[in-house]
């Protein structure tokens, strides 16, 4: 078989997420700019669990865009994927600069350290939105 590419979003901008975050524009910039190596997909943010790397990476009007390759397109991952049974993203992360507001934190700048397909993303609508 061959590989399994998926794109999609693993945050999105304005949109509060289940704990209580919401992401502004630009704030992946830095650390898109200062990261030299591809960041691990995972899978569910189990760093021994890699199931590929993302192989572009970038922020766009609606949030954090994502295009990866699956490592082995016949494993349970892929074929999950492929199922829609998980179409979930995330992201590892350090929050840099933000500030509290009644509605929770705005997060103004993000130290990125890896994408994982997830069950239940914190975002509900940060999804997989494309397998090929």
């Amino acid at each position: 078989m061959s590989a399994l590419r998926i794109a999609g979003y693993a945050a999105l901008f304005g949109t509060p997420d289940a704990a209580r975050d919401t992401i502004l524009p630009g704030a992946f910039a830095n650390t898109l700019v200062e990261r030299r190596e591809p960041f691990p997909l995972y899978w569910q943010h189990r760093p021994e669990q890699r199931i590929g790397w993302v192989e572009t990476v970038g922020e766009d009007a609606r949030g954090l865009r994502i295009i990866a390759t699956i490592d082995n397109p016949d494993g349970r991952a892929a074929k999950l994927l492929r199922e829609r049974a998980v179409s979930g993203l995330s992201f590892g992360y350090r929050a840099r600069r933000y500030r509290h507001t009644p509605q929770g934190r705005e997060l103004a700048e993000i130290e990125l350290f890896e994408v994982s397909v997830v069950t239940h993303p914190l975002q509900h609508d940060a999804r997989v939105h494309l397998t090929a």
